[in-house]
Order: structure tokens, then sequence, then C-alpha cells
């Protein structure tokens, strides 16, 4: 099993948490307000000090679910006569 397997492990989808958003350990942190906080700058270190639940894994896990989520099948388009 790929490591990137193991991380999705800590990726939860349960309709009892948070409506049924991803989530991380099934705890109520949703991947997509990890990915937010991120992408709009937050350090790993400040994301652990706000949130000492997490653990770096988990972080890795959130990127590890979005880069699932955006793969996709490259399709051959033809030329038009």
């Amino acid at each position: 099993m790929s490591n990137s397997e193991e991380l999705l492990k800590r990726i939860t989808i349960n309709p009892d948490v948070c409506h049924g958003k991803p989530t991380i350990r099934n705890m109520r942190y949703p991947v997509s307000m990890i990915l937010d906080l991120l992408s709009a700058g937050m350090t790993f270190e400040e994301l652990k000090e706000d949130y000492p639940a997490l653990e770096m894994e988990d972080f890795m896990a959130c990127f590890a679910f979005a880069a699932r989520l955006v793969e996709f099948k490259a399709v051959a388009l033809s030329k038009a006569a």
C-alpha cells in the first residue's frame, strides 16, 4: 500500500460529522478548512499551534485527498473536418 493510500485513511466522511464533509480522523476539522488556511499563507507550525489535536500526517492527508480530487483522465479530442 502506498504512502498516499495510508494518508487517505485519515480522511473520513461521516454524515453525522460536519454534515458529511470530508474531515480529518472523524474530528470536526474539515479538509477544506485546512486547505483554505494553508492557501491563505498559514504555516504548518501555526496550524499545529491553533489545532494541537492535528498531526503533520493529517495535513499531508489533506494534500493527498485534494490531489485525488483533481485527477482526471485525458480525453482525446478529434479535429473537426
